[in-house]
């Protein structure tokens, strides 16, 4: 099981690297100082940008930008963006051999976990992963 995946981890890299440079930053200087392949880069700044989360400027010196604060920027809504509504896990008995999903006890038990990863995960923002 994944938690984080690849896009996730590559727009938390860039989000944290622009937050300390509060200034536009191309994807070139992403790309070089990441070591992330452009493009998956540009893809992920592209939708960070179309979910508001950066601004892009277009020309020469363009790039991206951050239009929210690194203290607005939260992990499970990058998380989320990039993966969807995220869950630990599924029912290991998906073949309808459980006769009542409702009332078991173990998924009660795992939406519990959840819950409280998700939590924690709601506390965490970008400035304090830099």
């Amino acid at each position: 099981m994944k938690l984080i995946t690849r896009n996730t981890d590559y727009a938390l890299r860039a989000l944290c690297y622009m937050s300390k440079h509060q200034d536009i930053i191309s994807v070139d200087e992403l790309v070089n100082k990441l070591g992330v392949p452009r493009p998956f880069m540009r893809k992920i700044l592209q939708r960070l940008n179309q979910e508001r989360i950066l601004a892009s400027y277009k020309g020469q010196g363009g790039g991206f930008k951050l239009k929210l604060k690194p203290d607005r920027i939260y992990m499970i809504q990058i998380m989320r963006i990039f993966q969807g509504n995220v869950g630990l896990n599924g029912c290991f008995l998906k073949k309808g051999i459980c006769p009542d999903k409702v009332r078991c006890v173990l998924r009660k038990k795992i939406h519990a976990i959840e819950d409280s990863v998700f939590r924690q995960l709601g506390k965490i923002n970008i400035v304090s992963l830099i």
